[in-house]
Parts: C-alpha cells; structure tokens; sequence
C-alpha cells in the first residue's frame, strides 16, 4: 500500500529540517497553523508561521550539522494526524546538541498542509543546554570584540 498523503508531508518536512531549509519547512503548514509547545512548564507561547520562521532562522545560525531521526511514526488516517518521535542531533559552539521530540501534527483534509502541531521536547536536556549555548555564545561576541578592537589598533 503506498505511503498516504499526509505521511509524504511528514517525510518531506522531516528532509527540510535535515537540510534546515526554512522556506520549505513553514511551506508544509497552513497560513493559520500554530506550533504549540509542551509541556507546559516550559511557558511557549504558541509560534504563528512568521514567528516560527524568525525562530528556525535564527537556530540556523547556531546548529551546525542539523539532523532528524524519525524513530516512530504513527499514522491516524481518520483524523489527519501523525505522530512522530524524533532524534534529533547538532553540533553548537557549547558542544553536541542531542534531544528527542514527540511532534503531533494535525493535517487538513487534502494531507499537504499542516493545520496546528504540538511539540513535545526534552525539558530537562533544554534546561541545562541552552544557558550553556547562551554562555558559549557571549564568550564568542566578546571575543570577536577584543578582536575588533585589536584589529583597528586600539
């Protein structure tokens, strides 16, 4: 039986991460679609597609090597859903990135564009990763300014 609809938008929303093609990535969701954020503790408010397209951009510049393992998928062909538990892996100025996602994603009727997601991630991973990125990332603009500053002889 060949693969249905929404799952090919799955699949190919899957590549344009690996590739971290923003374009394509927001292509995949309907202009209304909201990306919701769970769980709750981690206080996201939900991502319209501008917002969410400002946020990969940005990850773009920080996640060298991004990548994407779909390690379950799970199809409801009833109620245009999949649910995928993804690994997910990069390298960053702080080190390795390593996460997993859980993404629910809903699907109009035609299966091509995605109506709403929730993200599930690794709250604690993100807990103490990202102060870490964020220290790594100071150290590196003050860097760049002592350098700067030596550069044009001061």
């Amino acid at each position: 039986m060949p693969d249905s609809t929404q799952k090919l938008t799955a699949l190919s929303l899957v590549a344009a991460f690996n590739r971290m093609d923003v374009p394509a990535i927001v292509a995949h969701r309907a202009p209304s679609c909201l990306r919701h954020f769970y769980p709750t503790t981690m206080a996201q408010k939900p991502q319209d597609n501008s917002t969410y397209a400002k946020s990969l951009t940005s990850l773009h510049a920080i996640f060298r090597n991004f990548s994407l393992t779909i390690d379950e998928l799970i199809e409801d062909s009833a109620n245009n859903r999949i649910c995928m538990w993804l690994s997910a892996r990069a390298d960053t100025m702080a080190g390795e990135y390593v996460n997993e996602y859980v993404w629910l994603l809903d699907f109009d009727q035609s299966g091509k564009k995605i109506v709403r997601t929730k993200e599930f991630s690794d709250s604690v991973m993100a807990r103490d990763f990202f102060p870490k990125l964020k220290e790594a990332m100071a150290s590196q603009r003050a860097k760049k300014a002592t350098d700067q500053i030596h550069s044009n002889g001061v």
